[in-house]
């Protein structure tokens, strides 16, 4: 059994969902995940903010428009009358709960908005199963608030997920085919929540970690992971294998096709992850695996809108405790760090989340002289980086020597190093990386 995902654009259309059968209809017993299509989950966000605001009726209008989006879609997908009036009863049913919560008085909570996020899977997912049906297709739909949980720590709850899934497999073993909602779950309590954005390549993962499926299969618009940013450079290449920790740490730093927490689950279940192109499906895309890599550099990631602080000390020297009660004021003000560097006399850190910055600056004045470099970049170069293979560091260094690099972080793992550079060399920095350091 292979777990395949497909995001919001490549089920943003009729046309387009109407091509992922064709993907997914392959013999195969397979599970296959959804998104919501794409630009609903937006507006579900936009009718959240209006409620939060008291403002009923801009939420109203939003739901009418993304009402008519949906009824012009199902027209398009469904050719028969049977099919067509079923899809109705779907979009009827989704939006006349929306529009129940928009139209009562009580106060908006997060626990609405939770709910007002997941309709956005429910209706693609159930309109799709449909059109499947339409086709001749023994096509289950499997509710995924019925198995993906969450416990209080926000995991995965592995033991729930794996016995419930199961028993919804069981109950429909003359299927063809299931189909299911990626992002939404309930959390310990039982209430709907969510994986964040992004979850829906999180879902795909922890199926495939509880199934232990043969393959997980990520579905986007693009042939696999390059090994630079198309945006930004010219005659990048799909990456054919990388290592779990590889494909991690560019897409911790980066690479947007993959979400970061995908990678864990299936990593340490050993189920190879396969990202793969709806436009050109019989392309080779990426393969991640726990397969050791090779010993040369595979790619570049980027990582925007990095603040760089300096925290400069003589009580420093000598002191231990110094970096503890640092990390602290981050701990504290709930941030987390992104790169490190230290000296006798002081530490440089960066941060991409500066919500809290004025706070955590006045904190750390307290330890001594404190600089801020805002509109930084973190230059991930990603590959087989041990130690021991003489002269990978100095290609990477020496390819930059142009460009003023404010950090360098080497040594935290055996994959990768990360550069600091101001937001205006971005563009040349990656360029520079691409000419000099792979084979």
């Amino acid at each position: 059994m292979k777990i395949q995902k497909f995001g919001g654009t490549s089920v943003g259309s009729a046309q387009r969902m109407k091509e992922v059968a064709k993907l997914i209809l392959n013999g195969e017993r397979n599970i296959v995940v959804l998104s919501a299509m794409s630009g609903t989950t937006n507006s579900l966000v936009e009718i959240s903010n209006y409620l939060y605001k008291r403002n009923n009726s801009g939420a109203l209008d939003v739901i009418n428009q993304l009402s008519g989006k949906y009824n012009s879609v199902i027209k398009e997908l469904y050719s028969s009358k049977m099919a067509l009036e079923k899809g109705v009863e779907i979009l009827q049913e989704q939006f006349d709960s929306l529009r129940n919560i928009a139209e009562s008085n009580r106060n908006f909570t997060l626990f609405d908005e939770k709910i007002i996020l997941a309709h956005g899977e429910l209706i693609s997912t159930a309109l799709f199963n449909n059109y499947l049906v339409e086709i001749g297709i023994k096509s289950v739909l499997l509710p995924a608030l019925e198995f993906m949980k969450t416990d209080k720590n926000d995991e995965p709850d592995m033991a729930f997920i794996k016995e419930n899934i199961a028993l919804q497999l069981d109950a429909h073993k003359d299927a063809e085919i299931f189909i299911t909602q990626g992002f939404i779950c309930r959390d310990y309590q039982g209430e709907i929540s969510n994986l964040q954005r992004g979850g829906s390549d999180y879902t795909a993962s922890i199926l495939g970690a509880a199934l232990r499926a043969d393959e997980i299969q990520i579905w986007t618009d693009i042939d696999g992971m390059h090994n630079n940013d198309p945006r930004f450079v010219e005659g990048t290449k799909p990456i054919a294998n990388l290592h779990f920790e590889e494909a991690a740490e560019l897409a911790y730093f980066g690479a947007k096709i993959l979400h970061p927490t995908c990678v864990l689950p299936a990593k340490q279940a050993n189920i190879p992850v396969r990202l793969l192109n709806t436009m050109e499906p019989k392309a080779h895309g990426t393969l991640i695996s726990n397969e050791e890599p090779k010993k040369h550099i595979e790619a570049i990631a980027a990582k925007d809108g990095i603040t760089a602080i300096k925290i400069k000390s003589g009580r420093m020297l000598l002191a231990y405790g110094f970096l503890g009660k640092v990390f602290e004021i981050f701990a504290r003000n709930r941030t987390s760090i992104d790169m490190v560097t230290t000296s006798e006399v002081g530490v440089s850190v960066t941060i991409d989340d500066t919500r809290n910055l004025e706070r955590i600056l006045e904190d750390l004045r307290k330890f001594g002289t404190v600089t801020v470099d805002k509109d930084m970049v973190i230059i991930c170069v990603v590959g087989d980086m041990n130690f021991e293979n003489i002269g990978f560091q100095a290609k990477v260094v020496g390819a930059l020597k142009d460009i003023p690099v404010r950090m360098i972080s080497y040594g935290g793992s055996n994959y990768n190093i990360s550069l600091l550079v101001k937001a205006e060399d971005k563009k040349r920095a990656l360029n520079a990386l691409s000419k000099n350091v792979f084979d």
